[in-house]
């Protein structure tokens, strides 16, 4: 169990599933740079961060609550989680109750993103690790949530099977692995980098090659050293 001055962002999670060099360069060496995506996602996170309630039918809907983990070491603040009512009935784990809320109620996390749906699972094992966060929390078990994304305008639900939880594990315990560290890796050219806000300071394109700066030095001597003959 992790105590609370160990705890790393959830946010990491998704940064390191989608590229370890924006990883290393965010959380490790400080480097931030924005984009109008990034700018109006900042914007729409900090309202949410600012937390409050609200009640929509059925459904209470809490902004900006501050999650955490032990047995991760995660923590950070949820988008919005709505609890739904729900009847007590055999499905006891996926359901709680809440002091000074009467009845019984269903967790499900949903993650805002400014942008496009990402390949691969980043985004989904940050929110998983929110659910699992959650978890934690309350004694209960969450097995789906929603990413809205922006463009499109839309809601995508996340199903927190087994394969996903075990990528929440492995990026948890690789985060602490390369805070342990501290370097930051070579930067990988490719799709990724056309819309990455850190593209310009990354410099994928100069420092992703195979050749080391070495050689690419004692080449210069070189061709100085020709230019002398």
């Amino acid at each position: 169990m992790y105590q609370e001055e160990d705890f790393l962002p959830i946010s990491a999670i998704q940064h390191l599933l989608f590229c370890e060099r924006q990883f290393a360069l965010i959380h490790l060496e400080q480097i931030w740079d924005e984009n109008v995506l990034t700018i109006e996602g900042r914007l729409q996170h900090k309202s949410l961060d600012q937390g409050g309630q609200e009640s929509r039918g059925e459904v209470r809907i809490v902004r900006g609550l501050y999650i955490q983990n032990r047995h991760l070491g995660l923590a950070g603040r949820a988008d919005v989680i709505e609890f739904h009512r729900e009847e007590k009935d055999e499905a006891t784990s996926r359901i709680v109750s809440i002091e000074g809320w009467p009845g019984f109620w269903r967790p499900f996390p949903i993650e805002y993103k400014h942008g496009r749906p990402k390949p691969g699972v980043c985004d989904k094992a940050q929110l998983c690790a929110q659910a699992m966060c959650l978890e934690e929390m309350l004694n209960a078990e969450i097995d789906q949530g929603a990413l809205f994304y922006r463009i499109p305008r839309r809601r995508d639900e996340v199903y927190f099977d087994e394969f996903l939880r075990q990528e929440v594990e492995r990026a948890a315990d690789r985060l602490r692995q390369l805070f342990a560290a501290k370097e930051t890796p070579r930067a990988i050219k490719d799709d990724r980098c056309t819309h990455c806000s850190l593209n310009d300071l990354c410099s994928p394109y100069s420092t992703s090659g195979q050749r080391s700066v070495q050689l690419y030095i004692d080449k210069q001597i070189m061709g100085a050293n020709a230019d002398k003959l």
